[in-house]
């Protein structure tokens, strides 16, 4: 899976692209068939944000999240995409036996 990490306006940092690299490569685990992931993290005053969209095979996947610092948002944002990622492949799955 290849996870790009962008900043508008606002340059993002080593650690902080780091971060959210591990944070948003962690819905891998649960979901083999995703192939690009866009993150964008921008700040507007005191409200810090990030977003996501996650191509996966069938799907599109989107969420974002606000935060009180950005790695609170990038958090959020991880949390919501793991619900999003294990509830389409609930869908996705065969349950009749």
């Amino acid at each position: 899976m290849q996870i790009i990490v962008s900043g508008q306006q606002m340059e993002v940092t080593e650690p902080l692209k780091k971060y959210a690299t591990e944070k948003v490569g962690r819905i891998q685990k649960h979901f083999d068939h995703m192939t690009t992931t866009n993150v964008v993290l921008h700040v507007e005053k005191n409200r810090h944000m990030a977003e996501a969209t996650v191509h996966a095979k069938g799907a599109t996947l989107h969420a974002d999240a606000q935060g009180v610092d950005m790695y609170a948002a990038i958090d959020e944002l991880a949390d919501k995409l793991d619900r999003q990622v294990l509830k389409h492949k609930e869908k996705i799955t065969d349950h009749r036996v």
